[in-house]
């Protein structure tokens, strides 16, 4: 068993709290618990793109293990973090959507989420911003559902959202007709004053403040998820006229089957329509400015992990500490004519993924082996040393932490609303859609995903492999877990 395991998502602890069980640290170690929204590939760490400033994830990969073969278990906030948070995937629970409740399906009611299982376990759980779907922090949020039994505290406080002065603008500041939520601008406003900023100052407190109780910290940096609103310093870090566009090109959807085109719920397109301003820019200058505001957000978010970072190592608890760092899902930026996710490709898939494990982890290393963040919950309760749980479907990363170069026979499965499944391994990235059509990629010699391969007889025995790896069932969608409200 390992002695010592560091997992960042995103977390917060509350200074002192009386009744909580203390345990000794050399015992147990910390947890530092990380989410960064919509973080897709374009980190420096992964080369995801080459204009990306990322120096604080650099930091951290350099530190621990880098995942470059990560995926997330669904394109939506709500089905991906719900598979995270319980180890359930969206397959197995019917938690497909952002308006499904997974706290009320009969699947995931009675599983103890990641936070609530080490509170239970005697370590003190403090939480604070964008972790489940969505936290009261997000004031764009419709549904929140958040796991109120896991915390000892959590920032904002359960029933309020954050101060109206720190919210975004109600309407698009950038001139182009889009909704509400797609949208950037620059503000005036310190990091600190930015509700991500505000989370992360909270969680810092947390983490400095002097107790030998083992500690779970949870922090969800909401940032680079739109709308895209952040100081004016971030956007000046990058020359609109020096933006690079992602690769991409023409007909490229040629040879894609009518279900991920069609606008029906799973459709790569079914939101398509708000983005016209694209394709009808022959300068692309508002693309540039769409990826320049991402790339800005990016780069915010990554000054915020470097405050926890720093902060952690203030504390002296670094050597006793998991950190774990994930996105929930990536996201688009005009590659294959998409913006935004919900596609079962791959750009819409893969997500950094960074663990480091004193102890158990080496600085630097880097894995290509396949995994799916659904493995996140057996790993860390492995790194802590606790009792496993029988409910977690995923498996235990410590073999690949403990040698990058470890025998690995596994697949990542990515699941888009009912039926709609993606099998990413080593080399190869084969989709099913609900209506039986198919996309196979060779990711090593394709990674643009450019040339749909489903159709060749020469990959059908690919394809069976692939196939293997889908789920045997796929669990309707329970109504009376639908919130519309």
């Amino acid at each position: 068993m390992p002695k010592f395991s560091i997992f960042i998502v995103a977390v917060a602890a509350l200074s002192s709290i009386p009744g909580i069980a203390a345990a000794q640290t050399a015992e147990r170690p910390n947890v530092l618990f990380i989410s960064i929204d919509d973080l897709n590939d374009w980190v420096g760490p992964l080369d995801g793109h080459p204009q990306a400033q990322t120096p604080n994830l650099d930091r951290l990969a350099a530190q621990g293990m880098l995942f470059t073969n990560a995926h997330a278990p669904a394109m939506l906030c709500n089905p991906s973090r719900a598979a995270i948070m319980t180890g359930i995937s969206p397959a197995s629970s019917g938690v497909y959507t952002n308006q499904t409740d997974w706290r009320v399906t009969a699947r995931l009611q009675d599983a103890p989420t990641i936070p609530r299982y080490f509170k239970d376990n005697g370590y003190r759980s403090f939480g604070a911003g964008k972790l489940f779907h969505s936290s009261t922090y997000n004031p764009w949020a419709y549904f929140g559902y958040n796991d109120t039994t896991a915390w000892h505290a959590f920032f904002p406080s359960l029933d309020r959202q954050l101060p109206d002065e720190i919210r975004p603008h109600v309407r698009p500041a950038n001139g182009t007709p889009l909704s509400v939520n797609f949208d950037w601008a620059a503000v005036s406003a310190t990091d600190e004053a930015m509700g991500d900023g505000q989370i992360v100052t909270w969680s810092i407190e947390q983490i400095l403040f002097d107790d030998d109780s083992p500690r779970f910290n949870a922090v969800g940096i909401y940032r680079p998820h739109l709308p895209w609103y952040l100081p004016q310093k971030y956007f000046d870090r990058y020359s609109l006229d020096e933006i690079q566009l992602p690769p991409v090109i023409e007909n490229d959807l040629h040879d894609v089957p009518e279900a991920p085109l069609s606008g029906t719920p799973g459709g790569a397109l079914d939101a398509m329509s708000i983005h016209n301003w694209v394709a009808e820019d022959e300068s692309k200058q508002r693309w540039r400015e769409g990826v320049r505001a991402y790339l800005a957000s990016t780069t915010f978010a990554d000054a915020q992990l470097g405050r926890l970072l720093d902060a952690l190592e203030e504390s002296g608890r670094f050597d006793d500490t998991i950190i774990v760092l994930w996105s929930d899902h990536g996201f688009h930026l005009g590659e294959k004519a998409r913006w935004r996710k919900e596609t079962l490709w791959r750009e819409s898939t893969r997500v950094p993924l960074i663990i480091v494990a004193p102890g158990v982890t080496q600085p630097g290393t880097r894995t290509n082996s396949v995994v799916s963040l659904v493995d996140l919950y057996p790993t860390i309760v492995e790194l802590a040393g606790l009792e496993m749980p029988d409910h977690p479907e995923g498996v235990s990363l410590l073999p690949l932490l403990e040698d990058p170069d470890a025998e690995w026979d596994h697949a990542a499965v990515s699941t888009n609303r009912f039926g709609n499944h993606a099998v990413s391994t080593d080399q190869y990235r084969y989709i099913r859609y609900s209506d039986g059509s198919e996309e196979l990629y060779d990711i090593a010699a394709d990674p643009h995903e450019w040339h749909n391969l489903a159709a060749d007889p020469a990959y059908a025995a690919i394809k069976e492999d692939a196939a293997e790896w889908l789920p045997a069932h796929d669990e309707p969608v329970d109504p009376t877990a639908r919130r519309t409200e």
